[in-house]
């Protein structure tokens, strides 16, 4: 790659904006899911699975379960991505735990 067009992409990747949501966390072994909001969507995942792998996440319920049945049983899901709002965080961050108490209120998740 020129040096050119790696500091251009550089420059893209620090310019673009986080994607905003509410993902969820299924076991298919034991039917178990959980649910959680993130202000960056395209990094919780693999944040989640380094800490559960570790043997170090704060939720005891889903470590359990992780160490049950093993990381091939579980999957991310993306339920909700939220605009992208010009709006300051702190809006967002009300936004993001409102959507959050919708998705909790509609599908039978324990929150993270």
């Amino acid at each position: 790659m020129k040096t050119i067009d790696r500091k251009a992409a550089i420059a893209a990747y620090k310019e673009r904006k986080p994607a905003v949501g509410i993902y969820l966390i299924r076991c298919r072994a034991s039917g178990q899911c959980w649910i959680g909001a993130s202000p960056t969507l395209e990094t919780i995942q693999n944040r989640h699975w380094f800490t559960l792998r570790q043997g170090s996440f704060p939720h005891p319920g889903l470590q359990a379960a992780w160490r049950d049945h093993g990381a091939e049983s579980f999957s991310f899901e993306i339920l909700e991505r939220l605009e992208e709002e010009e709006e300051d965080a702190s809006y967002r961050d009300l936004l993001l735990k409102k959507r959050l108490a919708h998705w909790q209120a509609s599908v039978p998740a324990t929150p993270i």
